[in-house]
């Protein structure tokens, strides 16, 4: 299997908490409450665990509430490659309903300094190079600009390494230009960056074009329940997922990038790549938490999925 870094920049404590209906200016009772260390890059990278392959893990981390990061690393084999920086981890409230609408409520996180992020690239320069790719992954800390974000996908570029970019805001439209490998940004996410609408299937086809000009290639759009589109050099596939029970969709992108990075490193079929994929981010939604938690379903949900050619329109 693989040896993957990723980087979160930006990483979080999750705090779902879990209520029937939410209703705003009222008192309402939860049903749960569950933390989860987390963030974009850690989030993918458990389920890259759970496939198989070997991580290290890397970003800023604030030194004042670590303890969970520190005891997930730990527990899941991760080599710890995080800057530690003065502050707290942001929390993130996540308010879920029964129906599986999440209302999230994000903090700002600590203020990185030059100082930490010069600290970053140091350790990077060190360590990347042993890696087979390196997914970028999630929103920027106070501090850190989307130029610098820019500069280190071109220095990450410049070792060799795939770039998996998985990002939105200012910081999505600084990464596009330095052509990452792959990217998998939703489709509000995309015409954001693009500064155009890409709903329809042939503002997607054209924005893909225009991506894999500047050296993005693959372009994964992911769609929530509608499934995900992936453009690549000569093809153009769909994935629809089966019908699932939700109860959470936080995860849900996470892990579908997890699952295209998986086979197209195994060197899976591009049919094979975009079904398990879609399968794994079908299971996502069913539970709390990241990860692969029954091979079984997983299986059971992967035949479930629909694939199809969209140059076959």
């Amino acid at each position: 299997m693989a040896k993957i870094l990723t980087l979160t920049l930006n990483p979080a404590l999750d705090l779902t908490v879990r209520v029937a209906q939410l209703q705003p200016g009222e008192v309402n009772r939860s049903q749960a409450l569950l933390t989860h260390a987390a963030g974009k890059g850690i989030n993918v990278a458990q389920v890259l665990a759970d496939l198989g392959h070997k991580l290290t893990v890397s970003g800023f981390l604030g030194e004042d509430n670590q303890q969970p990061f520190n005891a997930l690393f730990a527990r899941r084999g991760f080599v710890d490659a995080f800057i530690r920086v003065p502050g707290e981890i942001r929390s993130n409230i996540k308010l879920a309903e029964d129906d599986g609408r999440v209302t999230d409520v994000n903090g700002p996180g600590p203020l990185v300094s030059e100082f930490a992020q010069q600290a970053l690239i140091d350790k990077i320069d060190q360590i990347a190079a042993s890696h087979d790719a390196v997914v970028v992954a999630g929103s920027l800390p106070r501090g850190v600009s989307a130029q610098w974000l820019h500069h280190l996908l071109l220095r990450l570029k410049a070792m060799g390494l795939k770039v998996i970019l998985d990002t939105s805001g200012e910081a999505l439209k600084q990464g596009l230009s330095a052509g990452p490998w792959l990217i998998k940004p939703n489709t509000e996410e995309l015409s954001d960056a693009l500064s155009c609408d890409i709903s329809s299937l042939e503002s997607q086809v054209a924005a893909a074009s225009r991506l894999q000009a500047q050296g993005v290639e693959h372009v994964v759009i992911s769609q929530g329940a509608d499934g995900v589109n992936w453009f690549s050099h000569g093809q153009a596939l769909q994935a629809l997922p089966p019908k699932v029970s939700v109860a959470s969709t936080v995860g849900a992108g996470d892990s579908l990038l997890a699952g295209m990075l998986h086979g197209l490193l195994s060197g899976h079929t591009p049919e094979q790549t975009v079904r398990t994929a879609t399968a794994i981010a079908a299971m996502a939604v069913t539970q709390i938490g990241f990860g692969i938690s029954d091979a079984a379903h997983l299986a059971t949900l992967e035949s479930g999925v629909r694939v199809r050619s969209l140059t076959e329109e």
